[in-house]
């Protein structure tokens, strides 16, 4: 959206959506401050756009005027492809091995700047009509495309292979990473926290990890009382909360709210 200065208002609003939550932030760009955060719980049984309507009804905020919208589809129906391999003629093959794909399908990809990988991944398509609705045009991409980056970016100079959990409600993103390099990327479900230390030690087995050497940081919703922290911190060594200090100052937010919105406070 082109805009001259006279014209803009310094406002940016994010928005995270999932099946079973949404969250949103209103950002003023000019004095880089966040204005509001709220999050709001979804359920599975309801309608999506009827969820939506309520959120936008109960928080008028999000119809104010913005300079920019970016909205993250918040789901694992993705995948990373290596630059070499891309073809953007092709973006349903890349995806029909790690999970159900139908003909019907949009498929849409996020370009990882300075990393030659692209996202592939399915939009919630009834999501983004909803919104056109509601704002005629905005960004849209993976949650993941903005979370492996900034793990990317953290691992810059460090040639031990490390491992980052990102944790959600019902699932969680494992990344592993060596200096800018990114090893592997996988999203689970989980019921219990015996799940997740299950498909975390797994992963650790396949990749040949070591669980008294290997750092693991966990992130998301995740805290040092969180079950998943304390049976991970019983078998895996060298288990700690990550700490992105410098996002948690650009924002003044605190260490809890910046864990738990690290993909929308990079947004």
């Amino acid at each position: 959206m082109s805009q001259t200065i006279t014209t803009k208002n310094y406002k940016k609003l994010s928005m995270q959506i999932s099946l079973n939550e949404m969250s949103f932030c209103c950002f003023d760009t000019l004095n880089q401050k966040i204005t509001d955060c709220h999050s709001i719980a979804f359920s599975i049984l309801k309608p999506l756009e009827d969820q939506l309507w309520k959120a936008f009804v109960n928080h008028p905020e999000l119809m104010y005027d913005y300079d920019e919208i970016v909205v993250l589809h918040d789901n694992s129906l993705n995948t990373f492809v290596p630059t070499a391999l891309f073809d953007e003629e092709f973006l349903g093959s890349y995806l029909q091995y790690n999970t159900k794909v139908f003909d019907t399908d949009f498929f849409a990809y996020d370009t990882i700047e300075n990393y030659d990988i692209n996202n592939v991944h399915v939009p919630f398509m009834d999501v983004n009509n909803f919104l056109i609705d509601r704002y005629g045009s905005f960004d849209y991409k993976n949650t993941n495309s903005i979370l492996v980056s900034k793990l990317l970016d953290a691992s810059r100079n460090v040639d031990d292979k490390q491992v980052f959990v990102h944790i959600q409600a019902t699932h969680f993103e494992i990344i592993v990473v060596r200096n800018q390099k990114l090893l592997l990327f996988n999203s689970f479900e989980y019921n219990t926290p015996e799940d997740f230390l299950y498909y975390l030690l797994f992963t650790f087995e396949q990749l040949q990890l070591n669980p008294e050497f290997i750092k693991v940081s966990l992130l998301g919703k995740i805290n040092e009382m969180h079950p998943c922290y304390e049976i991970a911190y019983k078998y895996i060594r060298n288990v700690v909360l990550f700490e992105p200090f410098a996002l948690k100052e650009k924002w003044d937010r605190s260490m809890d709210q910046t864990l738990q919105h690290y993909i929308l406070f990079n947004s």
